[in-house]
């Protein structure tokens, strides 16, 4: 089972302004036959609690993964890639590039998403878009690889190459 928290990241939302829509569509498009939501918060959009929070769900609780939403764009506070940078012991690109590259199919939109995903200890954290649409287009993109990436992050599959695949 893959430990997983959601964590909204929203001036409104968090001031109860706005009602998430975005993590309980992440939530509702993991499998939970893989995927147990272990934490879900919604935080503001400023630097030091978005960091604060990563490390929370890292280093405290321990998940394997951390799924982000909203921070990612152009606007002024704006500010989840800054904040994940900060605390990630690993850069993973691949991720937010095959995020953007299928995205770009959609809208090209897609090429304003500063999203990134790196490595925190045993914990991968990936930013998505803040829209429940963009959120979860982007999540199903990935979704095919994550269990692979975690198998091997957590020490749960060490083989990555030379695995024989069927037709090979």
């Amino acid at each position: 089972m893959i430990e997983t928290a959601v964590i909204t990241i929203s001036d409104k939302g968090s001031q109860g302004k706005r009602i998430d829509r975005t993590g309980p569509e992440i939530e509702n498009t993991l499998d939970r036959s893989k995927y147990n939501i272990a934490y879900y918060s919604i935080i503001p959009d400023e630097v030091e609690k978005i960091e604060k929070e990563l490390c929370y769900a890292c280093d405290d609780l321990k998940v394997n993964l951390v799924l982000t939403n909203g921070g990612t764009g152009f606007s002024p506070r704006d500010v989840t890639p800054e904040a994940t940078l900060k605390v990630i012991e690993k850069d993973v690109p691949g991720i937010a590039e095959a995020m953007r590259m299928k995205s770009m199919e959609i809208t090209p939109k897609a090429m304003l998403s500063r999203a990134v995903c790196g490595i925190r200890k045993s914990t991968l954290i990936v930013n998505l878009p803040g829209s429940p649409k963009g959120a979860v287009e982007n999540l199903r993109f990935i979704l095919p690889a994550l269990p692979h990436g975690i198998d091997i992050l957590m020490g749960w599959d060490s083989e990555c190459a030379g695995k024989i695949q069927e037709g090979e």
